[in-house]
């Protein structure tokens, strides 16, 4: 890295000074837990029986080197080909209208709420506002270390039980909403031709601005080949649209590519699940009592203010070691997939007593 050859390109060389970071940040993290070990075996050596703060300091000690432990152990997990990199997370009601529309919104401010907790950087890049409440799809970009690699086993449907707040009758619905996540790329990695991009420009949503609402700053880019869509309209320019829209198409096409590789298609992609009953990942009961529970890891909490408020380690560790990937078999259902055959559709008012997470 201390050669001039070496910046010569400097795609390439960005990408090998990410990975030597990541790296060196691991190298000091077992420096780190060498030295914590050695701090708690003289702290051991000194304590006797009848010093009970010296016990005490001992046990507080323990406590934290196996935090750094399970820490350690966690990120030999993520040793995915896209582990390290950023995540592009999006988050797409199901059918039911206004009741999953504002369940997106709940679940884009739970997963703002873990990135802050854990010093990522997130940037909101693409709203559909929903009719009354809420959003019908929001995309966010999540920076840092192994942002991909935490929000993998995120991917599916997430289902929520509450009584509602837009039904005047106050009656138990059931809402589902998909999480989909996929890793930020390079532009080296995929080429695109100019030529078979289409893109349109128009007036951005919004609270307004000096320059939203007034200018076409919003950028809408389609991949004729195959007729893959995004849009970028959070940027103050066109320019900086157009250049996010271009990160998430870079990233939609990688995506695609690998799903013709049937042995990758597990690391990059859920099986094909309606949004809706019987699908879930993961359920969120409000009423008629509070429950969060995974069904693929069985771990559940009945904080469930805690976990809406971001608090969502326990079940990203669990499907971490349970070695949690999106089984082979397509990409997951649009958010207009139909509800299904179940009488609680999503959205729809619940009858009877409710069914177990």
């Amino acid at each position: 890295m201390q050669q001039p050859a070496f910046w010569a390109d400097p795609e390439t060389a960005r990408r090998t000074s990410r990975d030597v970071a990541a790296l060196r940040s691991r190298i000091e993290g077992v420096g780190r837990l060498e030295h914590e070990v050695a701090d708690l075996l003289e702290l051991i050596d000194l304590a006797t029986e009848e010093d009970a703060g010296a016990l005490a300091d001992v046990e507080h000690e323990v406590r934290t080197l196996g935090k750094s432990i399970d820490h350690l152990e966690l990120t030999t997990l993520l040793s995915g080909e896209h582990d390290s990199r950023n995540a592009i997370l999006s988050i797409h009601a199901g059918a039911g209208g206004t009741e999953s529309q504002d369940w997106v919104e709940m679940l884009l401010r739970m997963y703002l709420r873990w990135a802050e907790a854990h010093d990522y950087r997130t940037e909101v890049v693409d709203i559909s506002p929903g009719e009354e409440a809420g959003m019908k799809s929001v995309t966010v970009i999540v920076t840092g270390p192994n942002a991909y690699g935490y929000l993998r086993g995120e991917r599916g449907v997430h289902r929520l039980v509450r009584l509602s707040p837009f039904d005047a009758a106050h009656r138990r619905h059931t809402s589902f909403a998909l999480v989909d996540v996929i890793p930020e790329v390079e532009a080296t990695e995929v080429p695109i031709k100019e030529d078979e991009l289409r893109i349109d420009t128009y007036r951005s949503g919004g609270a307004g601005g000096q320059n939203v609402n007034k200018v076409e700053t919003a950028v809408r880019i389609t991949h004729l080949p195959t007729g893959i869509v995004v849009q970028c309209q959070n940027e103050r320019s066109q320019y900086a649209n157009k250049l996010t829209a271009m990160k998430l198409l870079q990233a939609r096409l990688y995506e695609l590519q690998h799903e013709e590789q049937q042995l990758k298609i597990s690391a990059l992609r859920g099986e094909h699940r309606d949004v809706a009953w019987g699908n879930q990942i993961r359920s969120y009961v409000l009423h008629p009592y509070t429950l969060v529970k995974d069904h693929r890891t069985g771990i559940e909490t009945g904080n469930i203010q805690a976990v809406l408020d971001g608090d969502l380690d326990a079940f990203i560790d669990a499907a971490l070691r349970l070695g949690e990937s999106p089984a082979p078999g397509g990409s997951p259902a649009r958010p207009d997939a139909p509800a299904g055959a179940s009488p609680r559709g999503a959205g729809r008012p619940d009858a009877g007593p409710a069914a177990g997470p």
